[in-house]
């Protein structure tokens, strides 16, 4: 039975994926950013355990993790949570840049970095849920899109610095995902939002717990999904 951690698992691809670990036997630990919440995927999810800690406060997690037990033995770490605020560069305003890059990048980072030590041991798995503006970026999307492009680059370097742990980092590049955020998008956008033009969560979950079960002579690095049609 593999231990795994996830963000994000309050909706969403994160939801999903946690669902089908569960469902299948394996332990989740999820990270809320509050009690509060910790207590509604609880509720969502039974079956999964919680952490607490906010990614919008990078600079905090060390010190709100030292406060809760811990996995002895973390399998897959899975960066499944993220946030956007759409606007041109002429528009957005610092505190827009900060939290998308505090909740998308570094958070991440340091998440991992504090999990290191545990994930070493097991020789697991680091995923980070990336988007198809880490690939390339349009307008109206430079703060979101800077954010996944600065996590691919955290993906890669990550990759080749703990390589001689055994350590495993896929980035999965999904394309508009049918989740809360995605509605979130269009109407910020001014867009009607129709969920079956999209990819559903249930697709890009099933991406991951592929990348996820290779037998450990694979290596998934770099996983694109993208709508049929």
């Amino acid at each position: 039975m593999a231990t795994h951690l996830l963000t994000g698992a309050g909706s969403g691809i994160g939801a999903a994926l946690a669902r089908r670990l569960v469902e299948r036997g394996d332990d989740v630990v999820v990270l809320a950013r509050d009690a509060g919440r910790a207590r509604q995927i609880a509720e969502q999810l039974p079956g999964v355990s919680t952490l607490v800690g906010d990614l919008a406060q990078p600079g905090r997690l060390s010190w709100a993790l030292s406060k809760q037990s811990l996995p002895d033995r973390i399998d897959s770490l899975v960066h499944a949570a993220g946030v956007v605020d759409l606007g041109t560069v002429g528009e957005l305003t610092p505190a827009l840049w900060d939290q998308q890059l505090a909740v998308n990048l570094v958070a991440p980072a340091e998440l991992t970095r504090l999990l290191l030590p545990v994930l070493r041991v097991s020789r697991g798995h680091v995923v980070f849920v990336n988007s198809g503006a880490g690939l390339r970026a349009s307008p109206g999307w430079s703060a979101y899109a800077a954010s996944k492009h600065g996590l691919r680059a955290l993906a890669d370097a990550l990759r080749q610095e703990e390589a001689e742990h055994g350590l495993r980092v896929t980035s999965v590049y999904p394309g508009r995902t049918a989740t809360p955020m995605q509605e979130r998008v269009h109407q910020q956008e001014g867009q009607e939002y129709d969920a079956a033009r999209f990819i559903t969560p249930e697709a890009v979950a099933t991406t991951i717990l592929a990348a996820l079960d290779l037998p450990r002579d694979a290596h998934l690095t770099d996983l694109t999904v993208r709508p049929q049609g």
